[in-house]
């Protein structure tokens, strides 16, 4: 019999939890999904994007990987070993003031994901484009993998993610 693995049991969680923030909830809409399967690596890799409804300058990626080592060792019942599957967010954001909007991007995410996490800001523009504006790639890692004993944990998980849509959009261009 299929025994499912960590890996599509949280992807199975997230995106039933995601769906009826969207389509009961209708306090997001989703915009993208990808569910893939790497056979280079032979990696799975889950992700979700939405914005929050009515405002769609703000997107979120909520994205769930899943490694062969990770894959492999809950098949073969390899004892002792921390298996499960990274974590990580991505904001995506329109900035004008790279200085300032970025260090209120900073407090404003340590406030809401406090200290277990990574954060990354990479910023980009347009070459040539009319007006300076930048696009701020906000990645939030978190420093341990997740398994199914965080399933109780995933609708505070995607409060947060409201909570960080919420706060982004206020910190004006």
């Amino acid at each position: 019999m299929y025994d499912p693995t960590i890996f599509d049991n949280l992807k199975v969680t997230f995106e039933n939890q995601v769906y009826d923030l969207d389509n009961l909830d209708r306090k997001i809409t989703i915009i993208n999904r990808v569910d893939r399967m790497d056979f280079a690596i032979m990696a799975r890799y889950f992700a979700i994007q939405f914005t929050l409804v009515d405002r769609p300058t703000v997107t979120a990626e909520i994205v769930l990987e899943a490694s062969l080592k990770d894959l492999a060792g809950e098949i073969l019942e390899v004892p002792d070993q921390r298996l499960g599957c990274l974590l990580f967010v991505k904001f995506t954001k329109h900035i004008q003031n790279v200085a300032t909007q970025c260090k209120q991007i900073e407090q404003a995410l340590y406030t809401i994901w406090e200290n277990d996490i990574q954060l990354t800001q990479t910023v980009s523009f347009v070459f040539e484009q009319g007006a300076p504006s930048y696009q701020d790639m906000i990645e939030v890692k978190f420093n341990s993998k997740i398994n199914e004993e965080h399933m109780g944990d995933i609708a505070d998980f995607l409060d947060s993610v409201l909570e960080t849509l919420e706060v982004l959009n206020a910190i004006k261009e």
